[in-house]
């Protein structure tokens, strides 16, 4: 993938446009810079070889500049009402607006209907960067306008809700990760209400996480869930160790993953949010048994194995999947003992 140069230009070009919406000091900037991103995904997305990706690169294009019309519309309105004398107040209409239109470009629910049927027609590099890097700006751009009313709390609440009970019936793990996502942007969001540095913290080790499963799961050339036996029964010490990612981007308390969330929850404990921490635990609890099912079809399940995956073992990538799983597994431990030491 990163080997043609073309792809490398348009990767390129994708951090730029990021760049440019984020260091922006006008709302056309971050529109311009929106734009530029998008224009440069598409053909990354986009593969000649597989006509789920043709669709998925279509749907992406459709949804995000549905979004940024909204997104510039909104601009517009909050332009020409600025200039005016009138008498009500319409800064609530302004943001309204503005964070629908990010909201949609990032797939937060109830938003979120394009973003699994998009992550199927994808391999896992581009669900990866659909995951992670496509968010940065417009979680960023959200931190501008976003404001605790009824409105966040109903996008937190449902993205939370959607996340945890839409991946109980799939079996694709691409969708599954989708809506993992979903689910940890309702956290990243309510970390936004909270402060700039709480979601910013959830989001590199969202982010550390997603990526060591990901390759994992690229690594194997794995995308559904009765394929998991593929993954070195021989070995379990080793499979043990890539599988505790998934049990830390469920957020279980001995792995890394409980960090983040444990910095919000205590939080939003300091600011008496009792509602919203109940229903954000018990769907963390949902979205660890999706997690646990996948493990179940590796760990439970007696399969053969094809004889290639001892060539995998001896491969120096392999060995960096191992470390990133440990590093996953016993990085809690770490940043206390790091804490305490400070």
């Amino acid at each position: 993938m990163f080997m043609n140069p073309s792809k490398i230009l348009f990767i390129s070009c994708v951090i730029t446009g990021t760049l440019i919406s984020i260091c922006s000091n006008s709302w056309f900037g971050v529109w311009m810079g929106l734009e530029i991103n998008l224009l440069s995904f598409i053909p990354i997305m986009s593969n000649q070889k597989n006509i789920l990706s043709s669709e998925a690169s279509l749907k992406y294009f459709l949804i995000q500049a549905f979004a940024s019309s909204m997104f510039l519309f909104s601009i517009i309105l909050s332009y020409i009402l600025s200039n005016m004398s009138l008498q009500f107040d319409h800064s609530m209409i302004d943001s309204s607006l503005i964070n629908s239109a990010l909201l949609l470009k990032m797939g937060a629910a109830p938003f979120h209907f394009w973003f699994p049927g998009t992550m199927e027609g994808l391999n896992w590099m581009n669900c990866l960067m659909l995951m992670t890097w496509q968010k940065i700006a417009p979680l960023i751009l959200l931190s501008y306008t976003i404001q605790i009313n009824l409105f966040t709390m109903f996008i937190i609440v449902t993205s939370i809700i959607i996340g945890s009970l839409g991946g109980l019936n799939q079996t694709s793990l691409r969708k599954i990760m989708a809506y993992s996502s979903i689910n940890h942007l309702g956290w990243m969001i309510s970390g936004l209400t909270i402060g700039e540095n709480l979601w910013m913290i959830y989001f590199c080790i969202y982010l550390f996480l997603s990526t060591s499963i990901v390759l994992l799961f690229y690594k194997f050339d794995i995308y559904h869930i009765n394929q998991n036996f593929l993954m070195l029964s021989n070995k379990p010490t080793t499979k043990f160790f890539l599988f505790t990612s998934f049990l830390s981007l469920g957020g279980l308390p001995p792995f890394l993953g409980f960090l983040p969330k444990w910095i919000i929850i205590q939080s939003l404990t300091e600011s008496y949010n009792w509602f919203l921490i109940t229903i954000m635990v018990i769907m963390t609890l949902i979205t660890l048994f999706f997690y646990l099912r996948i493990t179940f079809s590796s760990f439970l399940l007696i399969n053969s194995e094809i004889k290639w995956n001892n060539y995998l073992l001896m491969n120096s990538s392999f060995t960096l999947l191992t470390t990133l799983s440990a590093i996953s597994t016993f990085g809690l431990i770490f940043s206390t003992l790091i804490y305490l030491m400070i």
